[in-house]
């Protein structure tokens, strides 16, 4: 590891940007797309969780729609922390920060039926879409468009995540039930 230290931008600080948004405006809504960076990778890291864990009758198709959603809130994140960086902002990166800034609580480390886990992934989610919706109308009335425009896409892909769990959920099974006997 290099122990020549060179900082370009302190974490926490807003410098001008290129997007001409007011540095005051950027700050809220820098810290607020941080909020969310720092809730996608608890939610990220849950769902990998839950995809290396399931088990059961629903397995593979479980398994493959775990890994759609933890990748597409990847990719949010991504987006989100790319976002922030345009805004003159400093997104958060260490594990450490990301665990304190976020505000939804991950399960602990035990492994749950699956039904459990998706359960607990949908509570998560729905506190998501809730921050989302607030972090819209603020950068709306910031008069962020493209950062409203952005959250309205990741909004919409949750939203969808969360409807499909939301069916998973449902009593109705293939499964026999002699064979849940």
């Amino acid at each position: 590891m290099n122990t020549q230290k060179s900082v370009q931008q302190e974490a926490g600080t807003v410098e001008e940007n290129a997007l001409r948004l007011e540095p005051e405006k950027a700050e809220q809504i820098i810290e607020a797309l941080n909020r969310d960076l720092a809730d996608s990778y608890v939610l990220y890291h849950q769902l990998h969780k839950h995809h290396w864990n399931v088990e059961g009758a629903e397995f593979l198709d479980i398994h493959v729609f775990l890994q759609e959603v933890y990748e597409d809130v990847e990719e949010a994140a991504d987006d989100l922390a790319e976002r922030l960086q345009a805004l003159g902002g400093v997104p958060h990166a260490n594990m450490t920060t990301l665990a304190e800034k976020a505000t939804v609580e991950p399960e602990d480390e035990d492994v749950y039926d699956i039904r459990t886990s998706l359960e607990n992934d949908l509570e998560m989610m729905g506190d998501i879409i809730e921050s989302n919706r607030q972090h819209i109308e603020l950068a709306e009335n910031l008069g962020d468009h493209a950062t409203a425009q952005m959250l309205r896409e990741q909004l919409t892909t949750i939203e969808e995540h969360a409807h499909h769990i939301e069916h998973y959920l449902e009593d109705d099974t293939l499964v026999l039930e002699s064979a849940t006997n």
